[in-house]
């Protein structure tokens, strides 16, 4: 099979598309067909190091694809269902071995390209606006990277919670993006200062809750836009991770740091099938919308690094083997 695989961590070049052996299923394990491949920020973190896997390393933590063959034990999925899985490493491939426990079956009209597009991103603006930080009605939320493949499925899912929604980005193309996903009132950084922006929308009480994927640039006037303890979500490190940080800066206004991963928040399979079952039902219903804006071949994986990295992109970077 053709999969892309690193031998050592760097840039994107470390990446190459080559034949590996095809793999073969387990006790309590399934062999995909992988027919579209979710590009996420977890992936560069893996191939440059900052969360380093053990090597070599097939990349990639979430596919979708039509089981092919079952190991023994396996009561989840049968041959020929339709599924998507994701926080497991070796998607950029052809073909994926994936415990049964893990895999998820896909509502009939959706396709591979639509559940590698909204399956690890989805569970987790879930997790981050239902279990992190559960918004309230009437809750004054900050999005960061508001037009980014969490954070419009973010804005439409706190939107429907009833919050407010803040929501930062880089051009007015983007702030367009925001604001047809719901984003109520949207601060282009680049131009405007996002905490002045907050402080005087909010006459100076702050939000509820900053959901943070950007990391180092947004850190400190994230805390600074929290409101008397509010909770700073900081689930991502696009910027770069944030430097050592002295508890103290929570103090004034006693405000909540957390540093959330979706791991934790799909412990058990009753967890992951709800989760789950939640973003891809909404999905199939229309109430959830996604925007898939750039399909690419595996053997482009470096490209599309390439892309995200810069924050070229917008919603969901999708590979199709």
């Amino acid at each position: 099979m053709k999969a892309v695989q690193i031998t050592e961590f760097g840039g994107p070049e470390v990446m190459k598309y080559q034949d590996l052996p095809d793999p073969t299923p387990g006790e309590g394990e399934a062999l995909l067909e992988i027919q579209a491949v979710g590009v996420n920020f977890t992936d560069t973190y893996g191939r440059s190091g900052v969360n380093p896997p053990s090597l070599p390393w097939v990349v990639g933590v979430e596919g979708a694809g039509v089981v092919r063959s079952v190991g023994s034990g396996v009561t989840e999925v049968k041959e020929g269902d339709s599924v998507v899985y994701c926080s497991i490493p070796g998607s950029y491939a052809e073909q994926a071995v994936v415990p049964a426990s893990r895999v998820i079956k896909l509502p009939d009209g959706l396709d591979a390209k639509a559940g590698a597009a909204v399956m690890l991103q989805g569970m987790t603006a879930h997790y981050l606006c239902h279990s992190t930080y559960p918004v309230q009605r009437g809750d004054k939320v900050l999005i960061h990277a508001g037009a980014g493949g969490v954070g419009l499925l973010l804005i439409q899912m706190v939107k429907r919670l009833g919050g407010y929604v803040f929501s930062t980005v880089s051009t007015e193309a983007k702030a367009e993006l925001a604001k047809g996903a719901g984003a109520d009132q949207v601060i282009l950084y680049t131009q405007q200062d996002f905490a002045e922006e907050i402080s005087q929308a909010t006459e100076g009480a702050g939000v509820q809750v900053v959901y943070d994927a950007v990391g180092q640039t947004t850190f400190d006037k994230s805390v600074s836009s929290l409101a008397r303890r509010g909770y700073l979500v900081l689930y991502g490190q696009a910027s770069g991770p944030v430097p050592p940080v002295d508890p103290r800066v929570l103090g004034n206004g006693s405000k909540y740091l957390t540093r959330p991963g979706l791991g934790d928040y799909t412990v058990t399979r009753q967890e992951l099938e709800q989760r789950a079952g939640d973003v891809l039902g909404w999905v199939k219903s229309g109430e959830l919308k996604l925007r898939v804006e750039h399909v690419m071949a595996l053997s482009e994986a470096a490209e599309a690094h390439r892309q995200l990295e810069s924050r070229a992109t917008t919603g969901k970077v999708v590979l199709i083997p």
